[in-house]
């Protein structure tokens, strides 16, 4: 059921979303604890407020009350991704280089799975990542078919 009930959320907030002139980050419809959560992520290039998230809250609650595609109750939530956004497309990693990144892997590449630190360049097929280890910088190439889950990272 989470599968449809993004996908049909996918399909009824993009155009709201185009006409504003917002981008969709991600969708999810998730259980925590005994309640249900459908989360939408929206962002732009000025970045979002809570009028924006209001307004597409508002629009697209309309949508779905009059399809009522999802059986049980659930918490609409529509928020900006945050300062550690996900970057779910190739776009996104594009967008991120010279920015740092949290990147896991679903095997191994030279014995890590996880790499934090800054991506100097996203060819479309390897990410470069340069992360500090102690007092030194090491550069891992990963292939993007093995990136598991990326996202920006607030270094410290």
């Amino acid at each position: 059921m989470s599968k449809k009930a993004t996908e049909i959320t996918t399909e009824l907030v993009l155009p709201i979303l185009e006409e504003l002139h917002l981008e969709l980050v991600d969708v999810e419809f998730k259980k925590e604890g005994p309640n249900w959560f459908l989360r939408v992520f929206i962002d732009s290039e000025k970045g979002v407020d809570l009028e924006d998230c209001g307004q597409v809250s508002e629009r697209l609650s309309e949508k779905l009350d009059d399809l009522d595609p999802i059986p049980q109750a659930y918490f609409l939530e529509v928020s900006s991704p945050g300062a550690e956004r996900p970057l779910k497309k190739e776009k996104d990693l594009q967008k991120a280089v010279g920015k740092n990144v949290h990147i896991t892997t679903y095997e191994p590449i030279d014995g890590e799975k996880a790499f934090e630190g800054q991506l100097t360049s996203f060819d479309g097929e390897v990410l470069q990542v340069e992360v500090k280890v102690k007092t030194r910088k090491k550069l891992y190439s990963i292939p993007y078919e093995k990136v598991a889950n990326a996202r920006l990272a607030i270094i410290f």
